[in-house]
């Protein structure tokens, strides 16, 4: 275990200060920011240990107890607390939590680093980065009210002939009432707003324009 840690500690931090990190896996997609350093880091090791699912497990279980425990997430958060006081608390979680020994030394040296402020980020890149590996195309539909079910069979329906067949879609649907109506769109990485709110600012600049 001493090993292993010692060596993820040495690729995350390598990673996180460099794009030059040697001999990281291939990531299916790009992530960016910090975060998506952090997660591709991690995907790497986790590729490397044949652990990917055990990893994407013990970070949503992470994810899932952040989200219950205000305690929790209060001190992991908080940034007046020094970053070693943190690391028993975060470690006694994952070892009740029963998590992989890849999945600790990776949390512990986003701790030593001084980023689990970014711990929420980093496990929804790595979520990212999962779907891709398993040939989901992540697809973010808005709308002004949220769509019943015969709306959203239409639209997953549309969304998946942009796909190729080995790719399926992963579909969220967020609801915006200032949009007005219509929906915008997110698929990979194209954006299409076709909401009213949009059609009525490209309309007043018109408006405008010609006054």
């Amino acid at each position: 275990m001493a090993v292993n840690k010692v060596a993820l500690l040495f690729q995350v931090r390598q990673f996180a200060v460099s794009a030059r990190a040697q001999k990281l896996v291939q990531a299916p997609i790009q992530v960016f920011g910090i975060d998506g350093r952090y997660a591709t880091a991690a995907y790497s090791a986790a590729v490397k240990e044949k652990k990917l699912e055990a990893v994407e497990k013990d970070l949503k279980q992470l994810h899932a107890m952040l989200a219950s425990n205000a305690s929790l997430r209060e001190t992991l958060s908080n940034p007046i607390i020094p970053a070693k006081s943190k690391i028993p608390a975060l470690q006694k979680t994952l070892t009740e939590l029963k998590c992989s020994n890849l999945t600790i030394n990776l949390l512990t040296a986003i701790a030593e680093n001084g980023r689990l402020k970014k711990l929420d980020n980093i496990i929804n890149a790595f979520s990212k980065l999962m779907s891709a590996h398993r040939g989901e195309v992540i697809c973010s539909v808005t709308t002004a009210r949220a769509l019943d079910e015969s709306q959203l069979r239409e639209v997953r329906s549309i969304l998946q002939s942009f796909v190729t067949a080995s790719q399926t879609i992963h579909l969220e649907t967020k609801t915006e009432p200032a949009i007005v109506g219509g929906m915008i769109i997110t698929i990979g990485d194209k954006y299409v707003d076709m909401s009213i709110a949009s059609k009525i600012r490209k309309y007043t600049t018109m408006i405008k324009q010609a006054a």
